[in-house]
């Protein structure tokens, strides 16, 4: 029998852009993890939201040329996918038990120790925010840092548990159809790219709504049950001592839930990005909106970016006069809001 903590290294290059990808069992399922970089630098983690991998939910900040001249030249990126939401995954037998938030965390524990990482810094959307912050109040000496993108902390509203009712139905009944993809997109990108009758729907959604046809139903909803059965975690986060900073569209739907995180955080470390015209996937629909604060955030633990033709601190930027305030650059990040930076 092999060892759970053997993994397969396969090379996906063409696919991935010069990362490759390594399943790594554990004792909750294997788990996909794209490795980008030099392993020698700081790791960075990522965990995407329902339904999405870091193709879907981290392409456009990662693609960006000052994103990479910041994170690439940083660190060395370890992008998880939630069990069943790789590129060509296999449906998991109906069978297995689904996995709880607790069990998802572990299996990110698994994935630090294969690759032999110490303290990671993680990047997480939505759900795959909830986890992340989970796992860093479960396991405080392997979290340097927080970056979450429309997180949440609290069990799932009223209003939120009818939809995942309602996504959880379709995905049973019907697989991946139609209304449940315009469940998903409501719940990622905001009415502006999302069109109208008069105005058609942005290259992100036309790319998010062909990804999500890969996508097996049966391996979402069972994320999807996963994060509908989270509990509340807001008193955990008094015991976050590592700095966050959270970022959040305006016109997302979990817009309420980063406020009340932001609330209940210390804020000698964590700030808060609000995006004006903007849904839950910042990382997609603004990703430029991101890049003055993770620069200044990143500063703090003495990283920096290298030299690009165009830095985003350039002063043609929007930037809220308390973000260039000396408190900003280290510790004591202040709470923010900024309107779209371009």
């Amino acid at each position: 029998m092999a060892d759970l903590n053997d993994s397969v290294a396969l090379d996906m290059e063409t696919i991935y852009l010069g990362g490759k990808e390594h399943i790594v069992r554990t004792t909750h399922g294997s788990v996909s993890v794209i490795v980008y970089g030099d392993e020698e630098k700081p790791p960075l983690i990522t965990y995407p939201d329902v339904a999405l991998n870091h193709m879907s939910c981290f392409q456009g900040l990662f693609f960006c040329p000052e994103a990479s001249s910041l994170l690439l030249h940083n660190f060395c990126i370890y992008h998880i996918t939630p069990p069943g939401h790789e590129l060509g995954a296999p449906s998991i037998c109906a069978d297995d038990p689904t996995p709880s938030v607790d069990d998802l965390c572990d299996q990110i524990l698994e994935v630090l120790n294969h690759f032999r990482l110490g303290a990671v810094m993680c990047l997480g959307a939505m759900a795959g925010a909830y986890v992340l912050t989970l796992f860093a109040i479960r396991y405080r000496d392997r979290v340097t840092g927080l970056i979450l993108v429309s997180p949440l902390c609290k069990a799932p509203s009223w209003t939120e548990w009818f939809y995942n009712k309602l996504m959880s139905n379709l995905l049973y009944y019907y697989g991946m159809c139609s209304l449940l993809k315009e469940c998903l997109l409501q719940r990622y990108f905001s009415k502006e790219v999302r069109g109208s009758l008069e105005i058609p729907e942005s290259d992100i959604v036309q790319a998010c709504r062909k990804l999500l046809d890969e996508r097996q139903s049966g391996n979402v909803l069972r994320f999807l049950q996963a994060i509908d059965r989270r509990p509340d975690i807001t008193e955990g986060l008094k015991r976050l001592k590592c700095r966050t900073l959270i970022f959040v569209g305006d016109s997302s739907p979990f817009h309420s839930d980063a406020l009340h995180m932001t609330a209940k955080l210390d804020r000698r470390y964590s700030a808060l990005v609000e995006v004006q015209g903007c849904g839950s996937m910042v990382t997609e629909e603004q990703p430029d909106a991101m890049l003055v604060s993770m620069e200044y955030f990143l500063t703090g633990y003495g990283l920096y970016k290298s030299g690009s033709p165009r830095s985003p601190l350039s002063p043609t930027h929007s930037i809220s006069p308390e973000l260039l305030s000396p408190e900003s650059m280290g510790l004591k990040l202040k709470p923010i809001k900024t309107r779209p930076i371009f």
